[in-house]
């Protein structure tokens, strides 16, 4: 029997994590049933439950794949540049961040379990956001009469108004200008 190399698993792996976002995106973790995840990543219930334990493991390793992402574009480039991604293609929802994260947002409300789970990303992002803000505050470009914890819990906030208007189709075109206004909210003037 021929052996699957390490770069064949994991490439594996991403497809059926590519697959399944859309699948969860599209009908929610309830209705995200065996079946359309198999349509959705084009393998078998077999191939999809080798790599991940059952839907619960395959979902939150999506979810733990993009808060590891979303954290390293927060450190790098701040959580109003992971609004900028969302806005990049709002019509594309079922393929992108925003329908995980409002599946993230309804499982935590609804599952004490996954929320318990959840919160050690949560908290990294939060850390992320704040790590950011303070090299900002350090570098005199952020606002000083706002203490950095409040001005990260506002631009969560924002975020989470934002992936809120996306989901439900609401007018994106002039959204990019609302998050030049949220960005100078934060700076210093």
């Amino acid at each position: 029997m021929p052996r699957v190399s390490a770069d064949q698993l994991a490439a594996r792996r991403r497809q059926i994590l590519d697959g399944a976002r859309a699948c969860f995106a599209r009908y929610g973790y309830e209705g995200a049933t065996v079946r359309r995840l198999e349509q959705s990543t084009g393998l078998s219930r077999g191939a999809i439950f080798h790599h991940f334990r059952d839907k619960d493991a395959l979902f939150f390793a999506l979810a733990e794949r993009d808060a590891e992402r979303m954290t390293e574009i927060v450190a790098e480039q701040g959580l109003v540049q992971v609004m900028r991604e969302l806005l990049t293609s709002p019509e594309r929802i079922d393929a992108g961040w925003t329908g995980t994260f409002l599946e993230i947002a309804r499982r935590g409300r609804t599952d004490p379990g996954f929320r318990d789970r959840w919160r050690q990303h949560a908290e990294a992002i939060t850390a992320a956001t704040q790590a950011r803000l303070e090299r900002q505050a350090r570098a005199g470009t952020l606002r000083d009469d706002v203490p950095v914890p409040v001005l990260a819990r506002y631009l969560e906030l924002v975020l989470e108004g934002l992936v809120s208007h996306l989901s439900m189709e609401l007018p994106a075109e002039d959204l990019a200008g609302v998050l030049d206004l949220v960005e100078g909210a934060v700076r210093r003037r």
